[in-house]
């Protein structure tokens, strides 16, 4: 499969890419980090979505469809995504890499293994665990066994992993500890790697990530660990981009995995900075909705990378808006209604993409369009799963209308204390009428104002499937309170993860796993795989 479209795009040489396999190349040599530091040139847009139901809204597709339609009309255009997770293909969701003719390739290969970035996190993350134990057994860290934090990862949704002991075993095999294993997705080192620039900020973010406690309660840092450039070797290859092709050739950078549900949920700073260093137009993705994906993009990403949107397109479909609205798609809107004021929030004004399926009733498609237009909101089908381009070009022209040069607007200004912001979000994002914090969340918040980390930004780690804590409440929900039953300090990411509500970073398998459907063909072939 030719890169010769994406290449174009982004007018890359052959120098500035190196092949890993048909059809998937990682960015080499200086002009990638040339390009990272460059002024961007190109306007970015920001696909999120309101609050979806299992099956998804198709914000990848819609993101893919309007780049492949800006592509259409005559501009240079790449995408930017995030890199599929196994547990997600072999769990409940299934692959992350678009539908029919709104897709990135190769696409079997980008669901399981593309380039082993995944792999590469996990490694690096879980050698410094073993670095960690190891010091602890040696004697060389100022370390309580009992109050080591740091755990290991794992690509694969395994409930019997979230709390285990090591140190089993023989005398030498010790120390015996409680600890617990949680998703790659969900991993600090898949953070840093999302929101690092380059190599030199890699190495300081991993530094500073916290291992563990001494028994006078000094916090030790993974820059403590002897052999902590040994992880920062590991993710040589991993911070590296990689270029793949839309359906149609257009660029699509896609990079680093975190969740969004429990992480920050975009794609990577050096892929869409070195995509706007070189396109006119750079389409990326923040999930799931905008409460979760579009404010950690705004409040995570965008400082770290020194951007902002020029252009929001929120993705809706009938489906959607109907499950929110007891099975009537216009009453459903009041969903939609909560993600458009949490944008005007942040100084945007957002397109509404409605992501078209063949079996949708057209009366409530035009419904739904009559509605928005006595919004005063700007609106465009995408058919972009069935007809490429073509079908996404509506869309495109509304997008290229409703851009505008992008001013940061940060909804909660820098420096806010974590309970302070955490308000703010439950109120203007998540309408809810407060915040309840656990006697754990309360003891969490004691102790990241004695070591001075009170004041970093907050990563929400709940529910996806409701503007509230609770995955039971769709629609707009009211007299809700958020709940916040711990904070997990992530320094060298440079945010707090705030576990709200019945969200777990290491879910198990359901009941129908998408695993039984995959297999491999007496050819190789793998099976079960869309695409």
């Amino acid at each position: 499969m030719s890169l010769d479209g994406p290449r174009a795009h982004l007018a890359l040489s052959p120098d500035d890419i190196e092949p890993w396999g048909p059809g998937v190349a990682k960015i080499a040599g200086a002009n990638l980090w040339d390009g990272v530091r460059a002024p961007a040139r190109g306007r970015l847009v920001l696909v999120s979505a309101i609050t979806p139901t299992p099956a998804g809204e198709g914000k990848t597709t819609t993101a893919i469809g309007l780049a492949q339609g800006l592509a259409r009309r005559g501009h240079a255009t790449a995408v930017a995504l995030r890199e599929p997770s196994i547990a997600p293909v072999l769990g409940v969701k299934g692959g992350g890499t678009g539908a029919g003719r709104a897709a990135v390739h190769p696409r079997a290969r980008l669901d399981l293994h593309l380039t082993g970035d995944l792999h590469a996190v996990t490694h690096a993350h879980n050698t410094l665990a073993a670095l960690v134990d190891d010091a602890v057994h040696r004697r060389r860290l100022p370390l309580d066994p009992a109050r080591v934090v740091w755990g290991r990862v794992v690509d694969v949704g395994d409930r019997s992993l979230r709390r285990v002991i090591t140190g089993l075993g023989d005398p030498g095999d010790g120390p015996l500890r409680e600890t617990g294993f949680t998703l790659t997705a969900a991993s600090e080192v898949m953070a840093i790697l999302a929101l690092a620039r380059d190599p030199a900020d890699l190495k300081a973010r991993l530094r500073r990530m916290i291992v563990g406690f001494g028994r006078d309660g000094a916090m030790v840092t993974a820059g403590d660990v002897p052999g902590i450039d040994a992880v920062a070797a590991l993710l040589a290859d991993a911070l590296r981009p990689n270029l793949v092709r839309t359906t149609e050739g257009v660029a699509a950078l896609v990079h680093t995995g975190p969740f969004a549900n429990v992480a920050h949920g975009c794609s990577s700073v050096i892929g869409t900075r070195f995509a706007l260093a070189r396109a006119d137009w750079v389409v990326t993705e923040a999930g799931f909705a905008f409460d979760l994906g579009g404010e950690k993009f705004l409040h995570l990403k965008a400082p770290a990378a020194g951007v902002w949107p020029d252009a929001l397109v929120i993705v809706a479909t009938v489906r959607a808006l109907a499950h929110h609205g007891d099975g009537d798609p216009v009453r459903g809107l009041a969903n939609l209604d909560a993600h458009v004021a949490g944008a005007h929030a942040f100084g945007l004004d957002p397109v509404i993409a409605l992501n078209v399926f063949d079996d949708d009733d057209p009366v409530a498609l035009r419904a739904i369009e009559d509605a928005l237009s006595d919004r005063g909101l700007r609106s465009a089908r995408s058919t972009a799963v069935r007809d490429g381009s073509a079908g996404a070009e509506a869309l495109a022209q509304a997008v290229e209308a409703a851009a505008r040069p992008g001013t940061p607007t940060p909804l909660v200004p820098p420096g806010t204390p974590v309970d302070a912001r955490l308000r703010v979000l439950a109120a203007r994002l998540y309408g809810a009428d407060g915040v309840d914090f656990s006697a754990s969340a309360e003891a969490d918040l004691r102790r990241l104002a004695r070591h001075g980390l009170h004041t970093l930004p907050v990563c929400v780690a709940k529910t996806p499937a409701s503007l509230s804590d609770d995955p039971t409440r769709p629609g707009r929900p009211t007299g809700h309170r958020l709940t916040v039953h711990g904070l997990l300090p992530m320094p060298g990411a440079g945010h707090v993860v705030a576990r709200c509500g019945p969200v777990r970073l290491m879910p198990g398998l359901p009941a129908q796993a998408r695993a039984s459907d995959l297999g491999l063909s007496d050819d190789g072939t793998v099976t079960g795989l869309d695409g």
